[in-house]
């Protein structure tokens, strides 16, 4: 988070997450949504990913380890002039999309990610799990398709680097 200061604060966690294709799209009204543009550092064959973002009007410096379902992640508020001033480093490997997030059960919620730009029609859903145990015990609703999250064609860093002509293909 920026602080009134101009300091940044981090925050690190865990990330327990599964992502799947959709079926069918849910309906969106009453879903909070957020427009989200992301740009890569690192290429897809590197093990580490270092990702830029802006979320509406909130920037954001993140690191994620290698993995597929469970892996750590550094996350970093920047400001917009510091985004700006590194937007330019990621430039052939971007997506843009708009975020809906919406409730599943009391515990869990989902975002669902439709993709613009070079990416449309790409629609996929993650949801985030407290526990390795609980993602492993997910049903998804019926609205879910494929599992794709030990896909890496999948991850973000993979797909900001996508051919617009192997987007048809996934």
């Amino acid at each position: 988070m920026l602080h009134e200061n101009g300091m940044t604060s981090t925050k690190q966690s865990v990330e327990i997450e599964r992502k799947f294709l959709i079926r069918e799209l849910p309906p969106l009204a009453g879903l909070t949504s957020t427009t989200i543009q992301q740009g890569y550092f690192t290429k897809a064959s590197d093990s580490l990913e270092v990702r830029l973002r802006r979320r509406d009007t909130e920037h954001f410096l993140t690191v994620k380890s290698p993995g597929t379902v469970q892996r750590s992640e550094i996350e970093v508020a920047i400001s917009g002039d510091q985004f700006e001033e590194l937007w330019p480093a990621t430039e052939g490997r971007r997506i843009e999309k708009i975020r809906y997030v919406g409730k599943l059960t009391q515990d869990l919620t989902f975002e669902l990610d439709i993709f613009s730009g070079r990416l449309a029609p790409l629609v996929v859903v993650e949801v985030e799990f407290p526990t390795l145990q609980a993602a492993q015990a997910f049903a998804p609703p019926s609205w879910f398709g494929r599992d794709v999250s030990a896909d890496i064609a999948f991850k973000g860093k993979t797909l900001a680097m996508c051919p617009s002509h192997t987007v048809a293909l996934v």
